[in-house]
């Protein structure tokens, strides 16, 4: 069994590897690393980051997002989110966005890993999955960044933080909101406090 072969073993499909991964299994890590990439076992996704794909009945398939961005940030604590992820709270947003955002403690700014761009925010607190409350909250503090019109898609947001558990929402505020997405909330459950009240 050549070293390369012996590397080959280790790898398992569907799975994203740093360089460093590999020089585990490899003296000679560069060389091993463009020969698998020459040979199809792996695929270079950015500087010093490959994938494994996975067989289907449909070819190759990538790495998930998922196992790409862990990869990249050598970390398990991010959250991916997406600006479509907003079209399920029926606020009236409506537009695809091509784009996931990574929630995340150490990276900042747009990658591009293999065919996809992943924008990076450094945030110092995120669920550890995606909720109907942080959605909300997440959506406030975008608002701007959105092709709606701002004004309509707030007054639905309100209508929504209306029908949400308080209690749950309330903390999304405190945990995740940006000062302006605080007044915001503070307004919309007062007003339907009074309201209901």
């Amino acid at each position: 069994m050549t070293k390369l072969d012996e590397l080959k073993r280790h790898l398992k499909p569907g799975q994203a590897y740093r360089l460093a991964d590999l020089a585990r299994w490899s003296r000679s890590v560069d060389r091993h690393a463009r020969e698998l990439v020459e040979n199809g076992t792996l695929k270079k996704v950015s500087g010093g980051l490959y994938v494994y794909p996975k067989e289907t009945a449909f070819g190759p398939a990538p790495a998930s997002d998922k196992e790409v961005v862990r990869a990249f940030l050598k970390d398990d604590t991010f959250l991916l989110a997406s600006p479509n992820a907003y079209n399920s709270l029926g606020v009236g947003t409506t537009q695809l966005y091509d784009k996931t955002v990574v929630y995340n403690h150490k990276r900042h700014g747009e990658f591009r890993l293999g065919n996809r761009t992943f924008a990076f925010r450094v945030k110092p607190r995120f669920p550890k999955a995606l909720t109907k409350e942080f959605l909300l909250v997440d959506l406030v503090n975008n608002v701007n960044h959105l092709a709606e019109a701002k004004d309509q898609v707030l007054k639905r947001v309100a209508e929504r933080a209306a029908e949400s558990d308080p209690k749950r929402l309330r903390h999304a505020v405190r945990a995740y909101g940006s000062e302006r997405a605080k007044k915001f909330f503070e307004r919309a459950l007062r007003a339907n406090e009074l309201h209901v009240g």
